[in-house]
């Protein structure tokens, strides 16, 4: 038996003892993690920056305080989350109390990315313990000071038959996805995404995708233009582009195109400086892997600000391309870099038709202050989540639920939604012994059926 084995073989006798059942167990283990995260917070940010290039406050703004913030909203709520939530009872039914159950799944499994590899494997954590259910943590190898950390982390707050973590690359991937979960929870790419899909389905378990796309930003011609680059840079450029929900590239109205570059160019050197690959607070790409797969993207006939990069440290400089049409190479693909391609628009209709014939995108954003514009693209384009007149920022709020469409993943979470994807909705019918309508017994009468049509109709 492998230690992956033993250790959900431990975790299916922990879960079935009732013990994570106990509201106050599951609070215990979330206040015991808040404080192990902060006890280990430098060591956390030092991982981050090894692996990412993060500053300390972008790594802290991005993944250890919204970890924290997480945690603070679960404890908050978490009885109320729990607490049985009343129905009604249609007459039919009479007399009878109808109420939703939330349960644990049981045993769950978090396979988490690269990208942010300590907020996006806490916070499935966070929600999955306070739904009541053991996990299984595989963070990503690509970040190997990050999982480390982690690694560390979770042994000091938990008994590995309550949450455990198990690093490596491929070849545990494998072992993990041949056992039988009650929930996966997955992080990442689509081809892996898949992969992790035909796995679950062996054992029919159920799957949450958070996957990504090539997530359009719109800017039409009554825009605020000079804050939508100031708003649009620094969702593109964080982490060095190497966000799911970072705009992909932009479509713009044709006749503002011009004013929009030049302004994005401003920003760009009024956020980064002038030289970006000298500034220590701006990131690196994950490895040279991505490195490379990225410079393959960079038409330098169509670069209008950076296209400069250094190897050694595996920086990018923030790239803006123009002219960009939908058959160029970074139009192929999720760019998950600091690659901004500029595309235009005439009719707002083209846009819907434009968005609409390619794979449903995780995000969509639209700057533009006419009002018909923006329910247009709304109620026309179907993606995950999204933003007016802002990038990014709608996935850090606890009351939104965070997840993709169609190609861009399935289920989501965050707060309330996190604690419902961790858990089943149980229905009950609590049926009163006092009262017993004869209606629907054998042997069936006129009447009955008269009274059966009377209250289903």
């Amino acid at each position: 038996m492998s230690r992956t084995e033993d250790i959900l073989k431990k975790q299916r006798a922990f879960f079935a003892e009732g013990s994570t059942l106990n509201i106050g167990v599951r609070e215990a283990a979330l206040k015991k993690l808040y404080r192990g995260i902060k006890k280990n917070e430098r060591s956390i940010l030092k991982a981050l920056t090894e692996d990412l290039g993060k500053s300390n406050m972008e790594a802290f703004m991005c993944e250890v305080g919204l970890s924290l913030n997480a945690i603070t909203h679960m404890l908050k709520n978490i009885r109320k989350y729990v607490a049985p939530q009343i129905k009604l009872t249609p007459l039919t039914n009479f007399h009878a109390n109808s109420f939703v159950m939330r349960k644990p799944f049981g045993n769950v499994l978090v396979m988490s990315p690269w990208n942010y590899p300590f907020l996006l494997t806490m916070e499935p954590l966070i929600d999955a313990v306070a739904a009541g259910n053991t996990v299984i943590l595989k963070p990503s190898a690509y970040a190997p000071a990050t999982s480390a950390i982690i690694e560390k982390l979770i042994g000091e707050c938990f008994a590995e038959e309550y949450v455990a973590c198990i690093t490596g690359g491929r070849e545990e991937n494998r072992q993990l996805l041949s056992l039988k979960f009650d929930k996966i929870f997955f992080t990442g790419s689509k081809t892996v995404g898949k992969e992790v899909l035909r796995k679950a389905a062996e054992h029919l378990t159920p799957v949450t995708l958070e996957l990504g796309g090539k997530s359009p930003c719109i800017v039409d011609s009554s825009a605020n233009l000079k804050l939508a680059a100031r708003r649009i840079v620094f969702g593109k450029f964080l982490n060095c582009g190497q966000t799911c929900v970072a705009p992909d590239y932009i479509l713009c109205e044709s006749f503002i195109k011009d004013e929009l570059v030049e302004l994005i160019k401003k920003e760009i050197v009024r956020q980064f400086g002038r030289d970006a690959l000298k500034n220590p607070d701006y990131g690196k790409i994950i490895n040279e892997k991505h490195f490379k797969r990225l410079l393959g993207l960079i038409d330098e006939d169509k670069v209008v600000k950076g296209g400069n990069y250094d190897e050694k440290s595996m920086k990018i400089a923030p790239t803006v391309m123009d002219n960009v049409t939908r058959s160029d190479a970074v139009m192929q693909e999720e760019i998950f870099g600091p690659i901004l391609p500029i595309l235009t628009f005439e009719r707002i209709e083209d846009v819907v038709k434009s968005v609409e014939e390619h794979d449903h995108p995780l995000a969509l954003y639209i700057f533009s202050k006419d009002k018909d514009n923006i329910n247009l693209i709304l109620k026309r384009c179907r993606f995950g989540g999204g933003c007016v007149n802002d990038v990014v920022v709608h996935l850090a709020t606890p009351n939104l639920p965070f997840g993709g469409f169609g190609e861009s993943g399935m289920g989501n979470y965050h707060g309330r939604y996190g604690f419902e994807t961790f858990s089943h909705a149980c229905s009950i019918m609590d049926k009163k012994l006092w009262i017993d309508l004869p209606m629907r017994y054998q042997p069936y009468r006129k009447i009955n059926e008269a009274l059966i049509r009377f209250f289903l109709k």
